[in-house]
């Protein structure tokens, strides 16, 4: 029962047919005015990578940062700039793209970087393991989180 409601409750993005064509899907192109990161994160992903697929997910609520934060993300991005480069390079560029809110405001970011080809044949999005309290220690996230939030 607990995961026909969990599976219910996912964003249509991550229920997206495999049928469906992907040049036609871009999903949350309205971003909420009250996320500024993750526009900033969508904007700058959307130009640098012209992705056929972009899903962003705000989980800092899973670890120990104020209510609101956004500070940890996990992104889905699918594009054909990524055909041929191995996982590695396919992570520089979604770093590069998003540098500067690595080193200010964002303190940490999963990424699953597909090519159009792999998103068809597995259509999904890998789960967060919890967290380990890891941020507890860096006493740069209060940093991170003031600059998000100005």
């Amino acid at each position: 029962m607990l995961a026909s409601v969990l599976r219910a409750a996912r964003p249509a993005s991550a229920r997206l047919s495999s049928s469906r064509p992907l040049a036609h899907f871009r999903p949350h192109m309205d971003p909420d005015p009250s996320r500024p990161v993750e526009r900033t994160i969508r904007t700058k992903l959307t130009e640098a990578l012209k992705p056929d697929h972009l899903e962003i997910h705000n989980e800092s609520h899973m670890h120990a940062v104020p209510p609101g934060s956004e500070s940890h993300f996990r992104v889905l991005v699918v594009s054909s700039q990524f055909r041929g480069l191995p996982l590695i390079q396919r992570h520089r560029l979604v770093n590069e793209a998003l540098k500067e809110e690595l080193s200010s405001r964002v303190h940490a970011l999963a990424i699953q970087a597909k090519t159009p080809e792999q998103w068809e044949s597995s259509p999904t999005l890998a789960k967060s393991p919890a967290c380990m309290g890891g941020s507890r220690g860096d006493h740069t996230v209060e940093e991170k989180l003031k600059a998000g939030r100005e």
